[in-house]
């Protein structure tokens, strides 16, 4: 299956400790390079969550967002901590006492007492557990668009294989009367300046230019080129570095093919050629 390396998937899940919501984001990149944004009391999901990343996804740039709303029941409440309570009005009251004076501590000044004021504990054990089991669904869900992307891509991919595998074969059937042009062109040409070549010489020649404008050897390679693109689409395994690798020698060949044209219907070719390598490339780029 080819895969795209641009996609996004959000999953979120509801629990007594309150909602989990993961957020993935991939585009291009060479390697694999996740970002997490994880809220404090879970950072301690680092690690495993990298490790998951890891073991899923071969390449791409990964923007990774973990937001944690706790539930309504758990949410701003504030218990008081009763033993600190205590000794801090036994504390005014021999205080008290020692200066001969009666103990009125003031309700507001007991609030900002460090420590008086205490959240309720979460059970971060559970949370993390809730966090990394959505976690695998945000992953298949974003696994399924990269490959339905991936799928539109190689279907692009294939259509330009087949326009560039026809353009050879134009060139290829053409190469005869562009030789015979070419021969043609040269023997007017003498005729024109009357020049007078011993029929022997001519003919070898004739023979060293059909030889560097023979490009059946940059044909052959386009279409082992071609055919081996086609093969790498069909498998299974990531291919977007491959494919980066054969776009490279496909321009390479329509290069040659374009500075040994000796016409413009084969200079033309070349271009169309390099033009369909090009957005093939430019594809490749997106491709796991």
């Amino acid at each position: 299956m080819t895969r795209s390396m641009t996609a996004f998937a959000r999953e979120s899940s509801t629990g007594a400790f309150g909602q989990l919501t993961w957020e993935l984001r991939s585009v291009n990149h060479r390697f694999l390079e996740p970002h997490l944004r994880l809220p404090d009391d879970l950072r301690g999901l680092e690690t495993p969550v990298r490790e998951r990343l890891a073991a899923r996804l071969g390449r791409g740039k990964v923007d990774c967002t973990l937001r944690f709303a706790p539930s309504a029941d758990d949410a701003g409440v504030l218990k008081v901590n009763r033993r600190l309570l205590e000794q801090l009005l036994v504390a005014a009251d021999q205080i008290a006492t020692r200066l001969g004076e009666p103990a009125t501590p003031h309700v507001i000044d007991l609030l900002r007492w460090p420590g008086l004021l205490e959240e309720p504990a979460q059970d971060t054990d559970v949370i993390a557990a809730a966090a990394l089991a959505l976690l695998e669904q945000a992953l298949d869900s974003l696994i399924a668009a990269r490959e339905r992307e991936g799928e539109r891509l190689r279907a692009l991919l294939l259509a330009r294989c087949e326009k560039l595998a026809a353009e050879v074969d134009a060139v290829r059937a053409r190469m005869p009367d562009v030789l015979t042009a070419v021969r043609a062109r040269i023997r007017e040409r003498l005729a024109e300046v009357k020049a007078e070549l011993d029929p022997a010489r001519l003919e070898q020649e004739m023979a060293l230019i059909a030889q560097r404008l023979d490009v059946d050897e940059e044909m052959d390679r386009l279409k082992v080129h071609i055919a081996e693109v086609q093969k790498s689409l069909a498998g299974d395994v990531p291919v977007g570095r491959r494919l980066d690798f054969l776009m490279q020698e496909l321009n390479r060949e329509a290069n040659t093919l374009s500075s040994k044209s000796a016409d413009a219907e084969t200079t033309h070719a070349a271009v169309e050629m390099k033009v369909l390598i090009e957005q093939m490339r430019e594809q490749v780029q997106n491709l796991e």
